[in-house]
């Protein structure tokens, strides 16, 4: 499904932050698209087709066990673009990227997206600053998987969501999250019940609503700080 033709307003961080001459180079060759919930934009180890810069909603990037055991490395919302492994010359996806919560895109086929990539200018500063941010997502996911309680992760996990989609209402089952985390749902369960006595959060069918986000933050890890302040640093870039 595809969305009216946009003005010079993106609500991509990386879009919004190029100077309008770099943008228009690229503006001919950015079709807008919508991703429904569920959707897997790329399978691991696909040829990349497209790049995404996201507008609103978020995608995930996660990888998978050969017996189909699934974890979340990452989460891409406005500040960001699937298909980076395209700056380095690799036309091949390392994860499964799959749209978490319903979004609005811009896709761009490589060659153009390389093309201004390659002219240095700030396209190439932020997309390069993008990367390291990605990449200390994807250590810190890895850290707090394994140090950091359920609860805490959650916690993080339902902050960064919320943040990604600007809303405090986030429609995901528990059979969702368990997946993201890559534990138990009833690992999850247990938790969002804690949370939910706690009056943080209010979970009823599929959907849930953080209730009171200043305790939500003082029960997550450091690791939603951290990157937190990632993405926000795209805004001064």
């Amino acid at each position: 499904m595809s969305l009216p033709s946009m003005a010079y307003a993106p609500r991509n961080r990386i879009l919004a932050a190029l100077p309008r001459q770099e943008y228009e180079r690229l503006r001919p060759h950015l079709e807008s698209v919508h991703l429904k919930k569920g959707q897997i934009i790329s399978q691991a180890g696909d040829p990349v087709r497209h790049a995404y810069f996201t507008e609103s909603g978020m995608l995930s990037l996660l990888s998978m066990t050969g017996r189909g055991e699934i974890v979340e490395v990452a989460m891409v919302g406005n500040e960001g673009l699937v298909g980076i492994s395209l700056i380095f010359n690799v036309n091949v996806s390392p994860f499964q990227s799959t749209v978490q919560l319903s979004a609005d895109a811009h896709r761009i086929r490589p060659e153009p997206l390389l093309e201004e990539f390659r002219r240095l200018g700030k396209l190439h500063d932020l997309l390069l600053k993008y990367t390291h941010g990605l990449l200390t997502q994807i250590t810190q996911s890895a850290l707090c998987n394994r140090f950091h309680t359920i609860e805490e992760r959650l916690c993080r996990w339902l902050l960064t969501a919320s943040d990604r989609t600007k809303s405090n209402t986030l429609e995901l089952t528990q059979e969702c999250i368990s997946e993201m985390l890559g534990i138990r749902r009833t690992g999850v369960t247990k938790a969002a019940c804690a949370l939910q006595d706690a009056g943080l959060i209010r979970y009823r069918r599929a959907k849930i609503t953080i209730t009171d986000r200043q305790k939500l933050e003082q029960g997550a890890c450091e690791c939603y700080r951290i990157l937190r302040k990632k993405v926000d640093d795209l805004r001064t870039a």
